[in-house]
């Protein structure tokens, strides 16, 4: 499937305004084994994340080719594999500019299960004129760019950091460009969003 229509899995909303990118195949060093497989309530932590964007119009899977099958995603290979989620970032910026134009693009790892759609329109609905990253802060203040808005006028910025040997996500937003949400204001949409996944015993606690 091409990624702009097919499957829709259970929790979806309605269509949303921006492309979503989820970011699999990582090394998954501290969990042990490929934490896009793990299963939640009978389903891969992949699906789960996928389901929080299954009203956006573009969905993109960035992942090592023919690794997973994800129906209603569209392919889109690792260009520096290896080279963490700044470099997927890149991939998923790059694909969505080609697909459908400039335009934002939901940016999400697989280690964050409980997303949902209310927590991706929290953050739509944060964005400025001018903002080129909305990054929700976690329950003890941290930005979380792994579950975050960016525009595709970001691209020319990661493509800078990464050949300039940057491998860290956090080093994607800029500090005058982008909008934070309070972990306040997910308490209602979306209180569980930020539980993260990385050892199985993270995900003993979810279930």
């Amino acid at each position: 499937m091409d990624g702009r229509e097919g499957t829709r899995w259970p929790g979806s909303s309605p269509r949303l305004d921006f492309a979503g990118a989820v970011t699999a195949g990582g090394r998954s060093s501290r969990f042990g084994s490929d934490k896009a497989l793990a299963r939640l309530e009978g389903r891969p932590l992949l699906e789960h994340v996928a389901a929080s964007l299954a009203g956006c119009p573009l969905r993109l899977l960035v992942a090592p080719p023919g690794r997973y099958a994800l129906p209603g995603w569209l392919p889109v290979p690792d260009t520096r594999p290896g080279e963490g989620p700044l470099a997927a970032l890149e991939a998923a910026l790059r694909a969505a500019e080609a697909a459908v134009g400039p335009g934002w693009v939901a940016f999400a790892g697989v280690d964050l299960p409980r997303l949902t759609p209310a927590y991706w329109a929290t953050l739509a609905a944060a964005r400025t004129p001018g903002a080129q990253a909305v990054l929700a802060l976690d329950e003890i203040g941290r930005p979380q760019p792994l579950a975050a808005l960016y525009h595709t006028a970001r691209l020319p910025h990661v493509t800078a950091r990464l050949e300039a040997g940057e491998r860290r996500l956090r080093a994607a937003p800029g500090a005058d460009t982008t909008v934070i949400v309070p972990f306040a204001a997910l308490q209602d949409a979306a209180p569980h969003a930020l539980r993260n996944v990385n050892t199985p015993e993270d995900l003993a606690a979810l279930e």
